[in-house]
């Protein structure tokens, strides 16, 4: 006798008794997959990222792990896609709750520098591959190329909000502001990293204070001055 309870995995029967919104098993097992794959590009970076060492991890078979990804390079762009999201939630998205202007852009920054500081003991994604693929052509250095100048193009908005809140000087090159602020951060995460300094995130937090405060006492300088009525006494 069959049991009435049993029924195929992909038949509509299944999907009925599926709770809305509960991914499927091959969905879970790929989300699996990637968050591995996540730790192991953190460690190896991603070309060290392979199928072999991944269905190892997984304790599955390379054809298991192949057949969630069309190719070792849309796994890579997987890990990428996933890192983005995983950076956007901890750090923009928290950020954006904050005033416009100057509160904005420091929360912004704070939360990105605490996420390199901790990546500076595992390793970041988007450093590592800069360096990976900076002269390799392909896929994955598009997406990840795509990536930053969208994370650029948010810190940027961020910036000009806060010039436009009088927190900066209406004058002030965003992008420079945008340049200097990404140099801090990559030596925050070279000098964590590669030199293990123990001062690094407070050099970061304070190269911060020196470039906000250098260009708003620029700002309060160029202001003019408020002329003074003097009356003219006759002798």
């Amino acid at each position: 006798m069959k049991n009435p309870s049993a029924v195929p995995a992909g038949s509509p029967a299944a999907a009925r008794r599926r709770p809305a919104g509960a991914p499927r098993k091959g969905e879970q097992t790929r989300a699996a997959i990637v968050e591995a794959a996540l730790e192991l590009a953190a460690r190896n970076g991603l070309e060290g990222l392979t199928i072999g060492a991944l269905a190892e991890r997984m304790q599955m078979s390379k054809s298991g792990v192949f057949a969630h990804f069309g190719s070792r390079e849309d796994l890579q762009i997987a890990v990428l896609k996933a890192y983005e999201r995983r950076f956007v939630d901890e750090v923009l998205v928290p950020g954006l709750k904050e005033k416009r202007g100057l509160p904005r852009l420091r929360a912004i920054f704070d939360r990105w520098l605490d996420r390199t500081a901790i990546e500076a003991a595992r390793g970041c994604i988007w450093i590592s591959g800069a360096a990976e693929y900076d002269d390799r052509p392909g896929a994955v250095r598009e997406e990840l190329v795509a990536m930053v100048r969208s994370w650029q193009r948010e810190l940027s908005r961020a910036i000009q909000q806060a010039v436009d809140a009088g927190d900066l000087p209406g004058d002030l090159d965003v992008q420079e502001l945008v340049f200097q602020l990404y140099g801090v951060i990559l030596v925050l995460h070279h000098d964590g990293r590669l030199l293990d300094s123990p001062d690094a995130v407070g050099r970061a937090r304070r190269s911060f204070d020196r470039l906000v405060d250098s260009y708003q006492r620029a700002m309060r300088t160029a202001r003019p001055k408020k002329r003074t009525n003097v009356r003219s006494v006759k002798s």
